[in-house]
């Protein structure tokens, strides 16, 4: 070998070395849908009875494995929906080691449907998206935050010691979406944010909503947690009374800059964020929506309540479209 070539073969090796720490560097070993073998995290089902409203709130709570104090994630589910759905979400975010707590909201959930006469289904859920289960609804979230904190530090109880309710992230879809949006900063009325809950810490909102009566800028313009906005080209519940594609993308452009996300995923209707189909479906589920949804909100929580440099990094970077196909759009600010 010359010393011409052996000086190449040293640039070589030099320049493949700085790449990999570049890579490294910048997030590219990152993985968010990366979890333990053969790790099955424990279910557990609780009851949060609020004596001040005479309110029951059943709740579902994925624990990882691990035995130390975790993040906790909230997720409240869309109208006619339970603790038991979106349980694809549940599974992966605690296998990831988050402590994941699906609430089921009375006056909004499966029993508004499931008893009735199948001509009937569709007006009962109408009537059940109203004002007051909304009002409901954010009122749960700190009551069972309390509830959480009380379990935490008793001894004996299932989520003793269990759970660090300094890194708190809120979620939701549909109508949990507006749940979601009204605990974590948006401004509900006269430009006040009169249900936020200073405990949580970031979110992720699936299928989000503009405001009927104020304009996207006045109800999203102040929020300062870091959001994560999903929705789908086709993603609408007008049958419902819900909000169509047009008002779920005027969310994103009225925030301001700093730790905001959306993805858009091509022909994703509604129904592409739960377990299964939904009445009214016109297409065939995509299967890599749920792959999609599971590495960029892990990722988010990643960052956000983590604070994972290398999560922050991946989001931001140009990984997320390794995860995406070709007609998804992904915007970060």
């Amino acid at each position: 070998m010359t010393r011409t070539s052996i000086r190449k073969a040293g640039f070589l090796a030099t320049s493949c070395l700085l790449l990999l720490v570049s890579a490294i560097a910048h997030g590219a070993d990152y993985d968010p849908l990366a979890v333990p073998a053969q790790v099955t995290p424990s279910i557990v089902d609780l009851t949060v009875k609020d004596l001040e409203r005479q309110r029951d709130i059943p709740i579902r709570i994925y624990l990882p494995q691990t035995k130390q104090a975790a993040p906790v994630v909230f997720f409240s589910h869309g109208l006619g929906g339970s603790r038991e759905g979106n349980g694809y979400l549940g599974e992966h975010w605690a296998a990831r080691g988050y402590v994941t707590v699906f609430l089921q909201h009375p006056g909004s959930d499966i029993a508004v449907w499931k008893d009735e006469a199948p001509i009937r289904r569709m007006q009962a859920m109408r009537k059940a998206a109203s004002a007051q289960n909304f009002l409901l609804r954010v009122k749960d979230v700190p009551v069972v935050l309390d509830q959480l904190d009380r379990w935490n530090k008793t001894n004996g109880h299932a989520l003793a010691g269990r759970l660090d309710l300094r890194k708190v992230g809120m979620s939701g879809h549909s109508f949990g979406a507006v749940t979601t949006q009204a605990v974590s900063g948006q401004k509900i009325k006269h430009g006040k944010a009169l249900f936020t809950d200073a405990r949580i810490a970031a979110a992720v909102i699936m299928s989000p909503s503009s405001p009927r009566r104020d304009t996207p800028q006045v109800a999203f313009g102040g929020v300062s947690l870091p959001w994560m906005l999903l929705t789908g080209t086709k993603d609408t519940a007008a049958p419902f009374g819900g909000a169509d594609a047009e008002s779920r993308l005027a969310v994103f452009p009225a925030l301001p800059p700093g730790g905001k996300y959306e993805l858009v995923l091509f022909e994703a209707e509604h129904s592409a964020f739960t377990d299964s189909a939904l009445p009214g479906d016109t297409k065939p589920r995509n299967p890599n929506h749920h792959r999609a949804i599971l590495a960029l909100s892990t990722a988010f929580w990643d960052a956000f309540l983590l604070h994972n440099s290398s999560a922050r990094q991946w989001l931001n970077g140009d990984e997320p479209k390794s995860i995406l196909q070709r007609n998804d759009r992904w915007q970060t600010k």
